[in-house]
């Protein structure tokens, strides 16, 4: 994925003109930073019994390692809502000062995000009725899409349209932590929902992109499209001989590291 494939065409060649370009930026603001509230909404929701109603720093987690996790990825959350709200009053000098601090938080992120998935194959954890080395593929693969997304997007600082859409794609990476926390019968007897209800908020920027651009955005495209491939890739990946040999040697390490 290249930020150029991502180029939006010129608005004078488009024929926008300036009330038209008015009311589209208008709309953008009011879409992100709705959908940064209905993001900040799923995270609470999956997390208010175990981590927020708990009292986040005090919530019995395994151990500062998941504290770490869950602090860094509850400021992410805070952060971008802050960043639409700012976008949205006009704020743009500080949206872009925030924004060099959220890059920085962002690739904190994925260090604690690979150290806690690490930890969670010491403790033998599992999900998705794979083994916990299949599953570690997940984690980390999250991690790595996070990442390739964010760094995009940091590319396409200057240019909103593209940004902002990769931003919130990165974050809908992240989703499906909270959705598999989500109180509801129907996330324990069909866990395919959870991909279904993470990818509806992508469906939701494709359909925000056809009513507002009458197209769907190169980056939504490639975005999503990446991010839904490189999902559905991790646990059959997971299950090779070689993830399994390289899970089992990081879980050695891990033991050796926490001498257990």
């Amino acid at each position: 994925m290249t930020t150029d494939a991502l180029r939006p065409r010129n608005s004078q060649a488009s024929g926008i003109g300036p009330d038209r370009r008015d009311a589209r930026e208008r709309y953008e603001r009011y879409f992100f930073s709705g959908m940064a509230v209905l993001l900040l909404g799923t995270v609470f929701l999956g997390f208010a019994k175990t981590y927020y109603l708990a009292g986040m720093f005090r919530a019995p987690l395994p151990n500062w390692v998941v504290h770490l996790h869950g602090a860094a990825f509850t400021a992410w959350i805070v952060l971008l809502v802050v960043q639409t709200s700012l976008a949205s009053a006009g704020r743009i000098d500080v949206h872009r000062r925030l924004g060099m601090a959220g890059f920085g938080l962002a690739c904190a992120m994925v260090f604690l995000g690979a150290l806690a998935g690490t930890d969670l194959l010491r403790r033998d954890g599992t999900g998705f009725g794979v083994n916990a080395k299949a599953f570690y593929a997940g984690t980390l693969g999250d991690m790595v899409i996070f990442g390739m997304l964010i760094f995009f997007a940091f590319r396409a600082r200057f240019r909103p349209a593209v940004h902002n859409r990769l931003i919130l794609i990165a974050t809908i990476t992240l989703m499906e932590a909270a959705i598999n926390r989500w109180p509801f019968a129907i996330i324990e007897r069909a866990p395919f929902m959870i991909d279904v209800f993470a990818y509806t908020f992508l469906a939701m920027l494709a359909l925000y992109d056809l009513w507002s651009l009458r197209t769907v955005h190169p980056a939504t495209i490639w975005g999503g499209s990446f991010l839904i491939v490189m999902q559905q890739l991790e646990l059959p990946i997971g299950k090779t001989v070689v993830w399994q040999n390289f899970a089992t040697w990081a879980l050695e390490r891990a033991k050796s590291i926490h001498g257990s």
